[in-house]
């Protein structure tokens, strides 16, 4: 209930609603404490303040094609006995729910037809809010919680249904290499892989990912698995762009310099994040500061050229609670870089950080009087935060972590800087003064032409 009260933005005024997720299947042992605890919530806040969802899988066989409703009432009758009732039911299924199947499940589960909500399959998840919103959710919730909402034009779900309108019909695509070592799972990369999807959508193209091991890309590799090696260079040179997201370990990593390095000369498209900056960091001052041993201490400890340390404060050999994490500011240095104009020429930004290592501040001067330029720097000017490239399309590494902050309609400026170069459009769209073009543009009939996330869909009157 404290947690409920604790204002989600900097205006420090308490929410109208707080969503709470119980995952897992009803009857389960290690969610049985959890269930207990709503029972008794509810009780606490009265039922004008507890809104209860239950989400439900109605199975469809492909040998009959029926729609199956046992397991969503045997849920439901195990749920009730626990001492909870649904307010809605939530159908995930393949195909729309039947009128009689929705009555079906209205009349055994002792909730009107109204409450029981069908999420169908749809060509992309950006539909699903306008499935709900077609079904009256809103609406229901407005009543049911007693929420007093003004409804004002609907310009955030305008921009909303363009974009999954836009996700349905793109033609030209781009496609952008993932340099990482837990490629196996993509899950691993999901927030990386929805920047590039929210940058994508915004200039109207279709993103194509191609993950690559960057063990793979090692000479070891040419001698133990020459497929494998020759695959990863070959999906790595098709590629429109190069990303080198974070990690951990030292596994992998001198693939993910070998990928730099291509990048670097190719003049390929590439953002490094986190643990990519510093790699190439360790890079350039390799191939072109002639510090053949240049490294991190994460992975060399005893190299003569440590140009990536372990934060000062911190106790080496101690991981627990050592990370700097959570939002930090970052000043730009330099009114002439290229992230600095993606950001809308702003002075700072707030991003958020995960890392225990960073650049090795006394030997910046040796990488920016070769044209290596750290544009942006934290508070007190000790941490390298931003890096640039001159005479480059478009190499930029950040210290920080910008996927955390993307979001469909307003896609993260690192990432977003990354696909317009992959497609060509970046030195187009700076000289417009950082415009998309009308084609490109979300029409929320607001006259601006950059991706915002304003959300004027419903406003709260005070109460006072």
């Amino acid at each position: 209930m404290r947690q409920a009260k604790v204002s989600v933005d900097d205006d420090g005024i308490e929410p109208e609603v707080c969503v709470i997720e119980l995952g897992g299947t009803v009857g389960d042992i290690e969610s049985m404490p959890f269930i207990e605890a709503f029972r008794q919530f509810q009780f606490k806040v009265k039922r004008e303040n507890f809104c209860n969802i239950h989400v439900s899988l109605v199975p469809q066989p492909n040998s009959t094609g029926e729609q199956k409703t046992k397991p969503t009432q045997n849920s439901v009758r195990e749920l009730r006995g626990l001492g909870l009732s649904p307010d809605l039911i939530v159908c995930r299924c393949s195909t729309p729910l039947d009128t009689a199947v929705k009555e079906k499940i209205s009349m055994f589960c002792h909730v009107e037809p109204e409450q029981v909500i069908c999420i169908h399959d749809v060509s992309s998840i950006y539909r699903v809010p306008l499935l709900l919103e077609d079904q009256g959710i809103v609406d229901y919730f407005c009543r049911r919680l007693n929420l007093l909402t003004e409804m004002r034009p609907r310009k955030m779900l305008t921009k909303w249904k363009e974009m999954s309108d836009r996700s349905d019909r793109l033609l030209e695509q781009t496609s952008i290499a993932l340099v990482g070592k837990y490629t196996k799972l993509s899950d691993s990369y999901a927030s990386v892989i929805k920047a590039l999807e929210h940058s994508a959508l915004a200039i109207n193209y279709k993103l194509e990912v191609k993950y690559i091991d960057s063990a793979d890309l090692e000479p070891a590799a040419l001698q133990e698995e020459p497929v494998k090696y020759h695959e990863a260079w070959q999906k790595l040179c098709s590629a429109d762009g190069v990303l080198v997201p974070g990690g951990f370990g030292v596994r992998g990593t001198e693939g993910k310099i070998q990928a730099i390095n291509w990048a670097r000369k190719r003049k390929k498209p590439f953002l490094g994040v986190c643990l990519g900056m510093q790699l190439a960091v360790c890079e350039f001052a390799r191939n072109v500061l002639g510090w053949e041993d240049a490294n991190s201490t994460e992975f060399d400890p005893e190299t003569k050229h440590p140009v990536v340390i372990e934060m000062p404060e911190h106790n080496p050999g101690q991981m627990g609670g050592t990370m700097r994490l959570g939002k930090r500011r970052t000043l730009f240095k330099s009114t002439s870089s290229v992230l600095r104009k993606l950001y809308g020429d702003a002075e700072y930004v707030d991003e958020r950080h995960r890392h225990r290592f960073e650049v090795n501040p006394e030997l910046k001067h040796h990488f920016e009087d070769r044209g290596f330029r750290f544009v942006g720097q934290d508070l007190e000017g000790e941490r390298m935060e931003i890096i640039e490239l001159q005479d480059h399309t478009y190499f930029v590494g950040v210290q920080y972590h910008p996927e955390f902050t993307s979001r469909p309609i307003k896609p993260s400026p690192p990432y977003f800087g990354l696909l317009l170069a992959a497609s060509g459009k970046l030195q187009n769209y700076l000289q417009k003064g950082c415009r998309l073009s009308p084609r490109d543009t979300y029409s929320d009939r607001s006259g601006s032409s950059s991706p915002d996330s304003e959300i004027s869909e419903i406003k709260f009157p005070s109460l006072s």
